[in-house]
């Protein structure tokens, strides 16, 4: 009889802890509101800057005409001129292009002149790339709500034409703080390139494009207008 109630008594318990568990799941879920919102478009080339080691080559960045088909078709519905969260669809691509001096393991990167912040709390960060089939791995560069950066893997660029490259926003990167509400979500900062060896030499060619988001923007939808920014 005894054993009988220890195992009544430990199914119970166990009941109300998934229980519990099911409800903080749908709690959570019940307060996000996910989108995918526009981040940047690459039409200034002035707002970005390359960075190469002196003693490996030499870098130059450029605007070009150009739009990966699945963009120039309007088949991307967040790209709507009267969405607040998104940018009008742009007409160009940015171009960067690096002569090599030597074959050597080495890297370069693309900044802009102030990072670029994302609405919400960030789950996926996106970004369409024309490769050339080359080796190279490209990265992105975040920052965190406490300043500290990460650098995240979009993948190798072994492949022709345009193709839209995304990595997963790791749960362990601080994007909020629940004392404060006027500010949060993660800040772009740029991209590093990390070169295969034996494929650093001459030059390259790479080209980006519409840098995209998916968001939880609860928070930002949610907001009290007559709270104080703290922000001084």
């Amino acid at each position: 009889m005894k054993r009988v109630f220890f195992l009544f008594f430990i199914v119970i318990i166990v009941g109300n802890f998934l229980c519990a568990q099911d409800r903080e799941v749908l709690g959570d879920r019940a307060q996000q509101i996910l989108k995918e919102i526009t981040v940047e478009q690459f039409e200034d080339p002035g707002f970005w800057y390359g960075a190469i080691p002196g003693d490996m080559g030499v870098i130059m960045l450029n605007t070009r005409e150009g739009k990966p088909v699945e963009l120039q078709e309007g088949s991307d519905t967040r790209l709507e001129e009267d969405s607040k969260y998104n940018l009008p669809p742009g007409k160009h691509v940015l171009g960067v292009k690096v002569q090599f001096y030597k074959r050597a393991v080495t890297s370069f990167a693309i900044y802009p002149v102030r990072p670029i912040p994302i609405e919400g709390i960030t789950k996926r960060i996106s970004v369409w790339i024309a490769g050339r089939n080359f080796r190279h791995t490209l990265n992105i560069i975040v920052e965190d709500y406490f300043g500290v950066r990460h650098e995240l893997t979009l993948g190798q660029l072994t492949f022709r034409g345009w193709q839209k490259l995304s990595v997963t926003i790791p749960g362990t990167i601080v994007q909020d703080e629940h004392h404060f509400t006027s500010r949060s979500g993660l800040k772009i900062v740029g991209f590093s390139i990390d070169c295969d060896l034996m494929e650093s030499y001459g030059t390259f060619y790479m080209y980006f494009d519409d840098i995209s988001a998916e968001t939880d923007l609860f928070a930002e939808e949610y907001k009290d207008r007559d709270d104080i920014p703290d922000n001084w």
